[in-house]
C-alpha cells in the first residue's frame, strides 16, 4: 500500500479555503468542519483514492455530506 500523506497534506489547504469561501466562515472553521465530516475519514484512507481527486471535488464532498446538495456558484464568491 502506497502512503499519500504528501499528496493529501497539499490538498487540504485548498480544500480548507474552499470551505471557507463556499460557507463564508474563516479557515479555521473550515477546517474544523472538514475534519469532522465522514468525507475527511474517506480522505484519509488510502484505499478509499480521494486523495487522487481535486480540492473542489473534495469540497464538494464534503458540502453534499452536510448539506444534501452543493450549489457551485458558492465556491465563487
Amino acid at each position: 500500500m502506497s502512503d499519500h500523506t504528501l499528496i493529501r497534506a497539499t490538498l487540504v489547504p485548498a480544500i480548507v479555503s474552499l470551505l471557507a469561501v463556499y460557507y463564508g466562515i474563516n479557515e479555521n472553521e473550515a477546517l474544523r468542519k472538514f475534519y469532522t465530516s465522514k468525507t475527511a475519514l474517506a480522505f484519509a484512507d488510502d484505499e478509499c483514492g480521494l486523495y487522487g481527486m481535486s480540492a473542489l471535488n473534495v469540497a464538494g464532498d464534503v458540502v453534499a455530506e452536510l448539506d444534501g446538495k452543493v450549489d457551485p456558484a458558492r465556491f465563487e464568491r
